[in-house]
């Protein structure tokens, strides 16, 4: 006799359903939890593969990751097309489908753009937690997109509030429009809230910087950069990028997510095949620091800066946050796409 099949039920959730159930406060966790799973080799996460489209200007990529203490396995497909602005599109889009590793079931399929902008936002806000001064009073932000929105909620959730924020983009108007968005949502956590008219107004003097641009040419001068500053680099997360001045990476503590991503299309792949860094100047992973593995910060004059390239292990437990928290309280619907 055939053993009789069992029913399986996907969850499906929408980007509307996913921001409903994400919490920065959470996430913040998750990806604390999943920098440290990587640190100590606990979980399987090869580098991400892409798929370029240079007649679109745009990319996709697949991130697979397991995570055996969670439990959970997970797949991402992402992609960045930069001009999608001009048509009104996101420029970033995600999907993401949850496993479970004791079956191989599709535990949950789920749009993962906001699940992309959090997790980014929060391992930032991780990064400065290890990395930066303790009492950060002055944040500056390069880019006025999306992930600048999620970089200081998560720097705004860890630390509480700040006295100034500012923010700087190529166009004006956007770094404008942001900063008056964020003045008005932050009235509260940030004394200050203004858009500056040069980068370089935007670091000098800032206890953190947050890059979320995707320049291929350094924004950011050495001569620019004061003792102890902490930077985290989020714009370079493809083969050509860079925002920051190599002298900078080479005077700092530098910390990477991933060797084999971030060497790739990470802050430092472009420095690296010139010759400009070696290997030997990457002093350690985030999550060899989280971890306890690898110091941090060890005076408050260093220069700090942490090189992100996205983890799919961070995706894997962020989405296992957004899983278990639609199944409590009901969200999504459950088809059977397996049958």
């Amino acid at each position: 006799m055939p053993e009789k099949k069992v029913k399986v039920e996907t969850l499906v959730l929408t980007g509307k359903q996913v921001r409903s159930l994400l919490h920065m406060e959470d996430v913040l966790v998750a990806v604390e939890e999943a920098f440290r799973q990587k640190g100590l080799g606990q979980v399987q996460m090869p580098p991400k593969t892409y798929l370029f489209f240079p007649e679109q200007d745009g990319d996709l990529r697949t991130m697979p990751s397991y995570v055996p203490e969670a439990q959970v396995a997970a797949v991402k497909i992402v992609n960045v097309h930069p001009q999608n602005a001009k048509y009104g599109l996101r420029t970033v889009m995600g999907t993401l489908l949850l496993v479970d590793p004791r079956t191989g079931e599709p535990m949950a399929f789920m749009d993962a753009t906001h699940i992309t902008a959090m997790r980014t936002g929060a391992a930032g806000a991780i990064a400065a937690k290890y990395l930066a001064r303790p009492d950060p009073k002055v944040v500056g932000v390069i880019g006025a997109g999306s992930q600048a929105r999620t970089q200081v909620l998560g720097l705004v959730t860890q630390y509480g509030g700040f006295e100034e924020l500012r923010i700087y983009d190529l166009f004006a108007e956007r770094s404008e429009a942001l900063a008056k968005e964020l003045a008005a949502e932050y009235k509260l956590e940030i004394q200050r809230v203004r858009a500056v008219p040069t980068p370089e107004e935007c670091v000098r003097g800032a206890d953190i910087v947050a890059t979320v641009t995707p320049s291929r040419n350094p924004i950011i001068k050495d001569e620019w950069v004061s003792e102890g500053t902490h930077f985290n680099c989020i714009g370079a997360d493809a083969p050509g990028k860079e925002e920051m001045d190599p002298r900078i990476l080479k005077r700092a503590r530098l910390v990477i997510d991933d060797w084999e991503q971030a060497s790739h299309s990470g802050e430092i792949n472009v420095p690296l095949s010139s010759g400009e860094l070696v290997k030997e100047d990457v002093d350690a992973e985030i999550g060899e620091v989280v971890a306890g593995l690898k110091p941090g910060r060890s005076s408050p004059s260093e220069i700090t800066v942490f090189c992100s390239t996205g983890l799919a292990v961070q995706d894997c437990l962020t989405a296992k946050l957004v899983y278990e928290a639609a199944m409590e309280m009901g969200v999504g619907k459950r088809i059977d796409i397996i049958d």
